[in-house]
């Protein structure tokens, strides 16, 4: 019985350690949407402190109980923003019809996050501030920027001569992002938009980079 009586007790425990993760999930999701809408509110690049928990009704020990910092909530908004274009980028590629018209598609996508308002007043703040991000949280960075390259490196490596090594096919996934990421950083701070022939352009030089010939459309 006294096995028992310890089983159902730790069984509680884990319940009430489940509930409080869960509990804390939510409420952070709820923080990140609410800071995305005081970004696009106010327009800066980076809100201060005092104006999220202002805007969120948090108080600072409410907010610290959910993140250990004001970088590590940017950090959860960039992982936040990557993995919804990750979803978005796939959904433009599945409509292609073959690898190089999907690797257009994941470039053309990533450029059309300066062209839609909404999507790059949500956008800006985060590539602003993506270095500093990067050296406080390298691994965490890492893990939410190979979710895209790794769309790229699908595409790639069915493109790719036989027996082409797999860090080849990867450097060339690379380039493309850092490039076309570098393209959509200017233009997000610029606040401009890119030209059709601009984004053309970019889709050729990318496949030229990685040895393939543009697709006809």
């Amino acid at each position: 019985m006294a096995r028992l009586t310890e089983t159902l007790a730790r069984r509680a425990v884990e319940r009430s350690v489940a509930d409080r993760e869960a509990e804390y999930s939510v409420e952070a999701q709820r923080i990140v949407e609410e800071t995305y809408e005081l970004i696009e509110r106010t327009g800066t690049l980076e809100p201060s402190l005092r104006d999220i928990l202002a805007h969120t009704g948090l108080s600072t020990q409410g907010f610290y109980r959910l993140f250990r910092s004001k970088d590590e909530l940017l950090l959860a908004l960039l992982d936040d923003g990557r993995r919804r274009l990750v979803d978005h980028l796939a959904r433009r590629m599945a409509g292609a019809s073959s690898p190089t018209g999907r690797i257009r598609a994941w470039i053309e996508g990533v450029l059309a996050q300066a062209s839609t308002p909404r999507a790059a007043e949500r956008t800006r703040p985060f590539l602003a501030n993506e270095d500093r991000l990067s050296e406080l949280f390298p691994d965490e960075q890492r893990e939410s920027v190979d979710l895209l390259v790794a769309l790229l490196v699908d595409e790639l490596v069915e493109l790719a001569p036989p027996g082409t090594p797999a860090a080849m096919v990867r450097r060339d996934a690379e380039a493309i992002y850092r490039l076309v990421f570098g393209i959509l950083h200017a233009h997000l701070i610029a606040r401009t938009r890119p030209s059709p022939s601009t984004i053309a352009h970019t889709v050729s030089f990318c496949l030229a980079g990685a040895g393939l010939e543009p697709e006809a459309r």
